[in-house]
């Protein structure tokens, strides 16, 4: 196994660029690195895209982050999953091989590295972290995020109503009737290029006006939107009163799963509900006109996705330690009495 890195995707040999075009969802592919590197960086750091390669083929391509000396997963704050690429299958003995080799390149490069925002359930996580621990390393495991989603496969918008609490449905019903009764009401979909300055006008105008704090990173909202709607991923959804935008959605639709990655309301509009008539408008767009098989509701366990939403992944995280460097030991103690402290609490809120 050997190591290669690379600072962008661009200079990514032939191998690794195929793996790319391959990935799953959203948030692996170039669109998706070419945004995040362009509008989502940290100050002070660089992307290093780690490649294993075997023989003369690529086995696996890492997005990494180098900063102050540390080596962390390559996620951002809009992240809504992440995991190592890898070419061969979850019984191949190369993925191991090749999880190992990239250990033995965190442990070089420092006594903790981060990987967060991945699926409990992927397939390679048991290789990573036997890898990790071949290469010397202890596997520190975090709950990071949840992720609300639903299987809606073959249900129109009737028939996904049905399945919510009598209380939404109830809500979604007198909020839509309302609605439609405004007369200078619209709902309107946004998706190709040449929308996308109407559709960045409308995004800032309704999230300055909206209870959001500001983004840290500013301009990466507009960018991902270009990038999706250059890809054909994006379902901009916007409700407008009067020519005034009043709430906006960020949707991306990738092999039939929807997935919002963002949404704001203008406050001064609170009395009308628009998020939850833009969340049924857009629902009901994908289930009827789209026939999407899953919802997503991206990255966390804001109390509201539990009401358009009933199942709930994991993503967790997991730091690769170097017990003999004093970083390592260190991210062991701090670890240690978290998981303590966090026992402490069940115990005391247990009868």
């Amino acid at each position: 196994m050997r190591i290669e890195t690379c600072p962008s995707v661009h200079g990514l040999p032939p191998g690794a660029l195929t793996l790319l075009a391959g990935a799953d969802g959203p948030f692996a592919g170039q669109p998706w690195w070419d945004v995040v590197l362009a509008d989502a960086m940290p100050d002070g750091a660089e992307a290093c895209f780690v490649t294993v390669r075997s023989g003369g083929g690529v086995v696996a391509l890492v997005p990494m982050l180098r900063r102050h000396g540390r080596l962390d997963s390559l996620t951002t704050p809009y992240t809504c999953s992440y995991t190592p690429l890898l070419a061969v299958g979850p019984e191949h003995p190369a993925r191991v091989a090749a999880m190992t080799a990239f250990a033995r390149f965190c442990r070089r490069c420092g006594g903790v590295t981060r990987l967060d925002a991945m699926p409990e359930e992927w397939d390679g996580l048991p290789g990573l972290l036997a890898g990790a621990r071949k290469a010397g390393l202890r596997v520190l495991r975090f709950e990071h995020f949840g992720n609300w989603h639903e299987d809606v496969r073959g249900l129109d918008w009737n028939a996904y109503l049905l399945g919510r609490n009598g209380a939404l449905r109830e809500t979604i019903r007198r909020r839509l009737k309302r609605a439609e009764k405004l007369p200078d009401a619209v709902f309107t979909l946004l998706t190709r290029t040449d929308e996308m300055d109407a559709a960045a006008e409308a995004f800032e105008t309704v999230y300055r006006r909206s209870w959001k704090q500001p983004e840290p990173y500013p301009t990466f909202n507009v960018a991902l939107m270009r990038a999706m709607a250059g890809a054909g991923a994006l379902r901009f959804g916007l409700w407008s009163i009067g020519g005034q935008p009043v709430a906006v959605q960020v949707w991306v639709v990738t092999a039939g799963r929807a997935i919002v990655l963002k949404l704001a309301h203008d406050e001064a509009f609170k009395a009308h509900s628009p998020g939850t008539v833009l969340t049924a408008l857009m629902l009901r767009h994908l289930l009827e006109r789209e026939r999407v098989a899953e919802i997503d509701f991206g990255r966390g366990d804001d109390p509201y996705k539990k009401d358009w939403a009933t199942q709930r992944r994991r993503r967790i995280g997991v730091l690769l330690v170097d017990p003999w460097r004093m970083s390592g030991m260190a991210a062991m103690l701090r670890h240690a009495a978290g998981r303590a402290r966090l026992a402490m609490r069940r115990l005391l809120r247990s009868p």
